[in-house]
């Protein structure tokens, strides 16, 4: 069984600046990250800490995967590399976590007819076997909405537009302070240098026999169905098989246009990288 790729989109979110989301694939594994943007200075040489460490990540995580690792096992390799060349690259040691690169991921490793899915943060897949309901994976849709709740909150503090630049300006000691915790029992987990996440990546396995549609996806494409209210779940993967992805991110885009400051859907930028895998084990 080997897992076909169908159709791939990965879209910055600002044209003139680095996309921080990166996919990989090979015929037994896929994965996407979505790079958290950077809260300080940059460490790192590259347009950014958080496009190096997508990048880094999703070639480590392929070529672990090659070499026979489970899905778990892949995660563990990789952090530990991302956490020697983080040391060996950067400018400075970090002062404050915050100043360290993070990403969500969703890894799928594909053995025989069952699937292992490793993930942090709100990146997500969705699966749908032959004749069977989709099915989703990860938390993003929880996560989406809440961060979706508290941009409008803080944008009605201030009085001013959710997607405005001065409203992420304004939250940033709070994102700062967040960021601090990441990594920690307090502030959860994610993908980054430090090999202490190893132990607390979520996981599934589950039975993907031939036929089997699924989607991988950061937060910034699933936004179509967790804010944008264009497609279900069902429908989204639907969408992709027949419509294709990049007709898909035009949508995404053209959502977006039409409410750059984030009256109807808040939200931190006016738009987000947004990247897709679609997959069919065959």
């Amino acid at each position: 069984m080997k897992l076909h790729v169908v159709d791939s989109l990965s879209l910055p979110g600002n044209p003139n600046k680095p996309n921080e989301d990166a996919f990989a694939h090979r015929a037994n594994a896929a994965v996407v990250l979505d790079g958290a943007t950077g809260l300080g200075e940059r460490l790192l040489p590259g347009p950014s800490d958080a496009a190096w460490l997508s990048r880094f990540g999703a070639n480590r995580l392929m070529a672990y995967a090659n070499d026979g690792a489970s899905a778990q096992e892949a995660v563990t390799a990789a952090l530990f590399d991302a956490e020697t060349s983080f040391a060996q690259l950067r400018r400075r040691e970090p002062v404050e976590r915050y100043e360290m690169p993070f990403a969500s991921l969703m890894l799928a490793i594909l053995g025989g007819s069952l699937l292992d899915f490793v993930w942090y943060g709100d990146c997500a897949a969705l699966i749908a076997r032959p004749g069977a309901p989709v099915e989703i994976v990860g938390e993003a849709l929880a996560k989406r909405a809440r961060e979706s709740a508290r941009v409008r909150r803080l944008a009605e503090s201030k009085g001013e537009e959710a997607a405005a630049t001065s409203v992420r300006e304004s939250f940033l000691p709070a994102l700062r302070a967040a960021r601090n915790h990441v990594n920690t029992a307090r502030g959860g987990y994610l993908f980054g240098p430090d090999v202490i996440a190893a132990d607390h990546a979520e996981t599934l396995r589950t039975e993907a026999p031939g036929g089997t549609n699924v989607l991988l996806m950061t937060d910034g494409f699933l936004a179509l169905a967790s804010d944008y209210g264009c497609y279900e779940i069902d429908t989204l993967l639907e969408a992709a098989n027949r419509l294709g992805l990049a007709a898909l991110g035009r949508e995404l885009r053209a959502v977006e246009e039409n409410d750059p400051d984030g009256k109807q859907f808040p939200r931190f930028k006016r738009s987000d990288d947004a990247t897709a895998l679609l997959l069919q084990v065959t």
